[in-house]
């Protein structure tokens, strides 16, 4: 059983794909060819923003945005710890100063509570990431951000492209259903809006892995910020605002053209791969209710696309062991938060987070693809229940 299913997912778009590639090849523009912005007009629409900038790699994204809002040595990015350390060093590698704060230990994401405490005159930017599939409070981050001085937001969203932010939750905790679902409201700040459309600047990855994902790397900024988006787009090649013109230090950070041209062929489909997603990540928190594990929680305004169906196990070691053995791959996103990290440690001061440090030492990811069947659900919940005997 393969962890994340991408040999199925070719088969299913094998001829959109090899057209697609082939039309590259023909046309011979394997940088910035028509299809970049085929791919970005696509992108911009499906978010709902004015601007969609393709990038090398979703590391690429989150380091242009810092360089587009002029992150300076010294400056201050409030994060996570409990994240890939993609998040972390693109502050550093900038000369910023990575902020951790704790994570809500239900979701896993970073607890919009304790933000506003880390705020420092030196805070330059917020930088949530939307892990495992699911939306941070964002309405709660920007309102936060606002009341500082307009704090510019970030959101890393490398694993939650197609997410969701739904309708106001009523006094039950519940978003509203059938036609009312996902529309938004006037005045009701970002809900019904989709991941990446939510703050300044949305980043995402379209590493293969990753709920919309190409076949090397790539990424996309997203923003409705006319002025960020021509600096994003003359840092990605090298500074140009037109060529031989440096207007500002750039970086080499163009998306391949046969790169974008594999996503636009993965569009054909990805409405129903979200679809399927959503339904295999429910059908998977339903079979697992009651056993002596904690899963994900998901919050009533918002869904999650599940980048990884990650849940939290006592004994984990034991427990990956026996999967294994019973032929069900799994995987540890992520072992060490980064704040414990030898690169990022002496940046952090030492002080603990517990939430993030009790998360790195339990949790683990289950198989999880838009062509998981059920029968290979199953096997791997009645492995995880021997497992967990």
């Amino acid at each position: 059983m393969p962890f994340i299913d991408l040999k199925a997912q070719y088969a299913a778009l094998k001829s959109s794909i090899d057209a697609r590639i082939q039309r590259v090849l023909d046309h011979g523009q394997y940088i910035m060819g028509p299809e970049v912005k085929e791919l970005e007009a696509q992108l911009a629409a499906y978010v709902g923003v004015k601007h969609c900038i393709t990038v090398s790699s979703g590391t690429e994204a989150l380091l242009i945005a810092l360089m587009a809002l002029d992150l300076k040595p010294g400056d201050e990015v409030i994060t996570t710890p409990f994240t890939f350390a993609a998040t972390a060093e693109v502050i550093v590698l900038l000369g910023g100063v990575p902020v951790f704060v704790d994570i809500e230990p239900d979701t896993c994401n970073i607890d919009v509570r304790l933000i506003e405490a880390a705020i420092t005159p030196r805070t330059r930017a917020i930088m949530p990431v939307s892990l495992y599939g699911q939306v941070c409070d964002m309405d709660e981050i920007n309102a936060i951000a606002a009341r500082h001085g307009g704090i510019p937001v970030i959101e890393d969203a490398a694993q939650s492209f197609g997410a969701t932010y739904f309708g106001p939750q009523d006094a039950s905790g519940v978003a509203p259903q059938g036609e009312l679902a996902g529309l938004g409201r006037p005045g009701a700040g970002n809900h019904g809006r989709k991941s990446c459309a939510l703050s300044t600047f949305g980043a995402t990855s379209f590493f293969p892995s990753k709920p919309l994902g190409c076949y090397g790397d790539g990424g996309a900024l997203f923003t409705d910020d006319d002025a960020l988006a021509q600096a994003a787009r003359e840092i990605r090649v090298h500074g140009q605002s037109q060529r031989y013109t440096h207007t500002r230090l750039g970086v080499g950070g163009r998306m391949d053209t046969l790169q974008c041209a594999i996503v636009l062929a993965k569009l054909e489909r990805f409405d129903w791969e979200i679809a399927q997603r959503l339904r295999i990540g429910e059908r998977y928190q339903e079979l697992l209710a009651g056993l002596p594990l904690q899963r994900l929680a998901v919050r009533g305004n918002r869904d999650c696309v599940w980048a990884q169906f990650t849940l939290q196990v006592e004994q984990r070691e034991a427990v990956i062991q026996s999967l294994n053995a019973a032929g069900v791959p799994t995987a540890i996103h992520y072992p060490r938060p980064l704040h414990q990290q030898p690169a990022y440690a002496h940046l952090h001061g030492g002080q603990a987070l517990p939430q993030a440090e009790r998360a790195a030492q339990r949790v683990m990811s289950l198989p999880m693809s838009a062509d998981l069947s059920e029968a290979q659900q199953d096997m791997v919940v009645a492995a995880l229940k021997r497992a967990l005997a």
